[in-house]
């Protein structure tokens, strides 16, 4: 668990560069009444990760000479937002599944982008290193001050929501997710939360089911910001200890809540901050309160239109 301390230390940090978003209900109440959306995707970056870079920069001893990352998109903004306002020079390491949306953005903050195979980019995570890079390495999950940054999330839904049943949150590397659930747990241990997977590929879920970390085939879909090969042993063992399970869907059932989103609250989501919904509309977290973490919005403008014309 990340201490408590650290993620209220993290506050006033984090709301140098970030909002706080609001939580609004899911405009939906026919389908299932007492949704309600954390919408991250109304961040600067368009996602939630600018508070865990932020945290994590501003947590150094000192100010770095370079900043790098390695991220499929939200995580490279988060770093080359932190880079542009410390003045220094930003390098992302993207696997050239990256969506163009994305990709686009990061450099228009002024990042470098270097694109790997998507194996590659996958063992920067495990190595934290990467030929030619300098400076600092923004790791995008397995980072308590990133955790704590994520963190911050949780102690807002419970100040706007403080009988929540259960936080639904999208489970890629996991540091949203434990961010959020040390929160939560130290403030409202009643309070259930779930990690939301893709159905098609769930590492969290058949790690938890045996007992350890274990790798799924990857399967390429448009949801991007998670549903990765595995779960790294550290964030597993974080993530057994304060999730109360993973909770999947169908990546059908995401695109259709993505349109919901749109359609209903004029929200764009990617497929990641969907999918939470897609399991609270499911039923999978059970009655009563349910907050969904939208956690980005950063969808490929065509992919967006496919979905809105089905």
């Amino acid at each position: 668990m990340i201490p408590l301390e650290e993620i209220r230390r993290a506050r006033p940090i984090v709301s140098e560069v970030a909002l706080r978003t609001p939580l609004v209900p899911l405009q939906a109440p026919e389908l299932r009444p007492g949704v309600f959306l954390k919408l991250e995707c109304l961040q600067p970056i368009g996602s939630f990760k600018i508070r865990g870079a932020w945290n994590a920069v501003r947590s150094l001893p000192k100010v770095p000479s370079a900043l790098w990352t390695a991220s499929a998109g939200n995580m490279a903004q988060g770093a080359a937002l932190a880079a542009r306002r410390l003045g220094v020079p930003c390098t992302v390491v993207v696997p050239e599944t990256a969506p163009a949306a994305k990709t686009a953005a990061v450099e228009r903050l002024g990042a470098r982008i270097v694109k790997v195979t998507f194996d590659r980019w996958w063992k920067t995570f495990e190595e934290r290193s990467f030929p030619g890079m300098e400076g600092s390495f923004v790791h995008p999950f397995d980072d308590p001050a990133v955790m704590a940054g994520n963190g911050t999330i949780g102690v807002e839904i419970l100040e706007d929501l403080p009988d929540a049943d259960a936080i639904l949150v999208p489970f890629g590397g996991g540091g949203l997710a434990c961010g959020i659930a040390s929160a939560v747990k130290a403030l409202r241990p009643a309070t259930r939360v779930y990690a939301a997977e893709v159905e098609e590929s769930a590492p969290l879920l058949a790690s938890l089911r045996a007992g350890s970390p274990q790798t799924v085939p990857y399967v390429k879909h448009f949801v991007d910001g998670i549903g990765g090969k595995g779960v790294f042993p550290g964030m597993f063992e974080r993530a057994r200890s304060l999730l109360d399970g993973s909770l999947p869907s169908p990546v059908a059932e995401i695109r259709r809540a993505v349109r919901l989103l749109a359609e209903r609250n004029r929200i764009v989501a990617e497929g990641a901050g969907a999918c939470p919904v897609a399991a609270a509309l499911a039923g999978r977290a059970g009655a009563g309160k349910v907050v969904c973490v939208v956690s980005g919005g950063n969808l490929d403008a065509a992919v967006l239109a496919d979905i809105l014309r089905e």
